[in-house]
């Protein structure tokens, strides 16, 4: 809410406006189990933040477990109700890429939801947590054969596929392992098709996935099929329709279904609805074309969250409600029976669910000239250092992202004063926070707080500069434990052979 009377300053993006109270939380930033204390400091799960800093340091990841199991359950039992009536319920697969530990592997499974991988690393830590394989999906648009081979070593559930070359590389490894040893002649591949729907959505194009100039996905569009195919079906074929006659010879594979994912941090609903409504009229082309009812579709995921006051996230319930009617109607009006949907959210699980923990160090104002009326004028810009930066936290320079933050030790009577949080790395683009509104008496062993960091963070982080990557902490009734240490020295030079 904005100040009355409060210009703000000419510096700041138009979004943002200068907070009635710089001491306030904005709810949809934060783990529904944050809030300040009597004192004015910030807490989760009732411990505050001046306890967490005493004992694990910063930086420091805090991730509330209670609310990462209030989400998973949201969109679990959204969208079985949603679905209830389509095709029974809804496989949730929670998107380990956005955060995974063995410790949240196990919570997932907990709550009733699967886990989608995307690489022999994130298999090795669902194996950890002890998850059955047929809880698990294997992603990627370069998997290798040894984790094509784990993959199947394990009995996942399905193998997400994303070209032709790994379809075939799929049914010969299959194959050659049946050959092999008898035991395993009944045992296939399941095997699910990513397809490239043409969906554009409205994120960064970094992180829109389903249109075709990118890696990811068999292409839905005509004329697409390789030369031998198109010489024996329509030429208009597509790549995705290659894809699927090839799956469906071969006996090494079961061919579940088809996959498509639009994207990242989304918030309109269009896109999800059209490209539900392109793969179900596939799905009957298929079964017009090659007799296949194929069982399963898959819609990805990509919901968007709030990282700032200005944005909108739909609820779960509201994304499953439209979801649910746009598949029924488009089913019924192509006369086929509902597939198994399956949808991949991370980041609208985790993202929310986290925060980062930094210590204030320097702050430094700067006078930048502002246009103004024919003539230039001057503003001051406030830089907040931190002790992290962009080896905890890449998305800014990744994808211009933005963030909000707190002062979260203490409460300020100070004014507001437009702020950019920094890091301490060698690079003048290692920015955590643009631009907020923070207490004019923010200073050095200060506590400051970055909400929604939950997801992409931890995950992208680095050692530049040698710098140790932050641990992650979760709490839960009062308590807290390291679920992710942080890094030592010693484990920065364990890898360094000497001299």
């Amino acid at each position: 809410m904005r100040v009355p009377g409060a210009s703000g300053s000419p510096l700041a993006p138009a979004w943002l406006e200068v907070p009635a109270d710089v001491n306030a939380l904005e709810a949809k930033l934060w783990a529904y189990d944050v809030e300040r204390t009597s004192r004015g400091e910030l807490a989760v799960g009732g411990i505050g933040v001046a306890q967490l800093a005493e004992e694990f340091g910063t930086p420091l990841f805090v991730l509330s477990e209670d609310d990462f199991r209030a989400r998973a359950r949201a969109f679990k039992d959204a969208f079985d109700g949603a679905f209830a009536d389509v095709c029974g319920g809804v496989d949730v697969y929670y998107a380990g890429k956005a955060f995974l530990s063995s410790a949240v592997a196990s919570w997932v499974a907990q709550e009733g939801l699967r886990l989608d991988t995307c690489s022999g690393g994130e298999l090795a830590v669902a194996a950890k947590a002890g998850l059955a394989g047929e809880l698990l999906g294997l992603h990627g648009n370069n998997k290798s054969d040894a984790e094509i081979e784990r993959a199947l070593d394990m009995g996942v559930g399905r193998i997400v596929v994303d070209s032709l070359d790994e379809l075939e590389r799929v049914a010969a490894i299959a194959a050659a392992r049946a050959d092999q040893d008898p035991e395993r002649r009944e045992v296939r591949a399941k095997v699910m098709l990513r397809l490239t729907p043409g969906v554009h959505a409205h994120t960064h194009e970094f992180i829109a996935t389903a249109h075709e100039d990118q890696k990811f996905g068999l292409s839905m569009a005509p004329g697409t099929a390789s030369a031998d195919f198109r010489a024996e079906a329509a030429a208009a074929a597509s790549a995705a329709e290659e894809a699927v006659a090839a799956a469906a010879g071969h006996d090494s594979v079961e061919l579940l279904g088809l996959h498509c994912h639009i994207g990242s941090q989304i918030f309109e609903p269009e896109g999800f609805e059209v490209a539900a409504v392109k793969l179900l009229t596939f799905l009957a082309t298929m079964r017009t074309t090659y007799s296949l009812a194929l069982p399963e579709l898959d819609l990805g995921g990509g919901h968007g969250i709030a990282y700032t006051p200005s944005d909108t996230p739909r609820p779960a319930a509201e994304i499953a409600q439209a979801l649910a009617a746009v598949v029924r109607s488009t089913c019924g009006e192509l006369g086929i029976t509902p597939p198994r949907i399956s949808i991949e959210p991370g980041r609208a699980i985790v993202g929310s669910a986290a925060f980062t923990l930094y210590r204030a160090g320097t702050t430094k104002d700067v006078l930048v000239d502002v246009p103004a009326s024919g003539a230039t004028a001057t503003a001051v810009r406030r830089y907040l250092s931190v002790d992290g930066g962009m080896s905890d936290n890449a998305r800014p320079v990744l994808y211009d992202a933005d963030y909000s933050a707190v002062l979260a030790g203490r409460a300020s009577d100070a004014a507001p004063q437009l702020t950019r949080v920094v890091g301490k790395h060698c690079e003048s683009g290692d920015i955590v926070v643009r631009d907020v509104y923070l207490p004019e008496d923010v200073r050095r062993g200060d506590l400051v707080a970055v909400p929604g960091t939950g997801a992409y963070c931890w995950v992208l982080s680095s050692n530049y500069n040698y710098v140790g990557r932050p641990g992650v902490v979760a709490v839960r009734h009062g308590s807290a434990r390291w679920i992710v240490r942080g890094e030592t020295e010693q484990d920065l030079l364990s890898r360094d052979m000497g001299v």
